[in-house]
């Protein structure tokens, strides 16, 4: 699907030619997985999957929109002036948010538009077609109106809408590595202070490449909020004998010495979190130095944290991964996004990437019974108007 063919989709659909053209990408992370809401440290980056929009302006303030993704549902109607949540308004839920959200901060949405969107990240495979929605909607208002809002702000805004009109309790990782994507580069965020700083990705002879599970993961529905509320009670916890604002600040000797104020599920939950930061800064170096072995084998144990610890992973992604480990030519590999389904990531050397998806897909079936899928992860731009 390119722009063309969304095009007659457009005219079909609306009767009139688009006015503008956008796009924003989704994310991989490459290591720091369920800590950005513990205040911890990421490492995402976004990739060249994502997002398109084309935009017709209206006169008035109604919003008509078509996704190409589900077509089923055909054209969905709403006006600026009634931006209440709607389960049955599906994905335009999250325009709805954005338009809200961006109301709340007093600002002027004046007219209303025709909008047809196609996404080509799998849907619920935990690349973030949620945040890319988000970042594109608020691409498309910032454009249509003007509207001064700088990439952190955009990231901020989304993560309101994720959390109170969506009703995730994600945190900030997805968003911001949308907003602020650069190409070839992959962004240090540290999730407390939101001070950033990109590193270039120079992987020369070796590749990312994404396994998707082919098992849907649906965020709202899933385990997630569980998962933070039991960070959040271990947290209180452990701040009656720790000075603390979050759990990445809490050091693996202070958990040991006051284990025995948490329950055994709460122990394994922060022993997660406190490793799996201490990895991300291990893998900045790595990365840094071109030690490539070594940044396998933090992924390698992010995984088995993920699995073991914070218990995320399934046997779908468990099955990948171990698949990964065994093939030839294979640093490390692990879950990416959220778990429960979704994807993973494996870094591989160029020359093995064929014979890597052909054997571990093979492998995959093997045990699950229906076929992963396997592509390249490139590493694009933020969200753009496209001219």
């Amino acid at each position: 699907m390119d722009f063309a063919e969304m095009s007659s989709k457009f005219q079909e659909e609306f009767g009139k030619a688009a006015d503008r053209k956008y796009f924003a990408p989704g994310r991989i992370n490459i290591i720091g997985e369920h800590i950005d809401y513990n205040g911890g440290l990421v490492f995402p980056s976004p990739i060249t999957l994502g997002t398109y929009a084309l935009v017709g302006k209206r006169e008035d303030k109604l919003v008509r929109a078509y996704s190409i993704n589900f077509e089923e549902i055909g054209i969905i109607e709403f006006s600026l002036d009634n931006l209440e949540y709607n389960k049955e308004h599906n994905w335009v839920n999250y325009l709805k948010g954005v338009a809200k959200a961006l109301i709340e901060e007093d600002y002027a949405l004046q007219h209303g538009f025709d909008i047809v969107v196609y996404g080509n990240i799998p849907n619920g495979s935990g690349l973030s077609s949620s945040a890319s929605l988000e970042m594109l909607s608020v691409t498309i208002f910032k454009d249509l109106f003007e509207l001064p809002i700088t990439p952190v702000e955009a990231a901020l805004l989304g993560k309101k809408v994720e959390n109170q009109y969506i009703g995730v309790n994600s945190g900030i990782m997805d968003q911001f590595a949308i907003a602020l994507g650069k190409k070839d580069h992959v962004i240090l965020l540290d999730c407390n202070t939101l001070e950033y700083s990109y590193h270039p990705l120079q992987l020369e002879k070796h590749s990312i490449v994404i396994m998707n599970t082919n098992k849907r993961r649906e965020l709202a529905d899933s385990k997630y909020n569980e998962r933070r509320s039991e960070c959040e009670s271990a947290l209180e916890k452990l701040q009656t004998v720790c000075t603390a604002n979050n759990l990445c600040e809490i050091t693996l000797e202070e958990l040991e010495a006051n284990k025995e104020l948490l329950t055994e599920v709460e122990y394994r939950r922060v022993h997660h979190v406190i490793t799996e930061n201490a990895r991300v800064k291990q893998a900045t170096t790595a990365l840094a130095e071109g030690d490539l072995v070594q940044l396998g084998q933090l992924l390698n144990g992010s995984h088995t944290s993920l699995c073991k610890d914070y218990e995320v992973t399934g046997i779908e992604l468990d099955t990948l991964a171990e698949a990964a480990w065994q093939a030839e030519g294979v640093l490390g590999a692990r879950m990416t996004g959220a778990g429960f389904g979704g994807c993973g990531i494996a870094l591989v050397e160029n020359e093995s990437v064929d014979n890597f998806i052909e054997q571990v897909g093979k492998k995959y079936k093997e045990v699950i019974g229906y076929e992963a899928s396997f592509f390249v992860a490139n590493i694009g731009d933020g969200p753009i108007r496209v001219d």
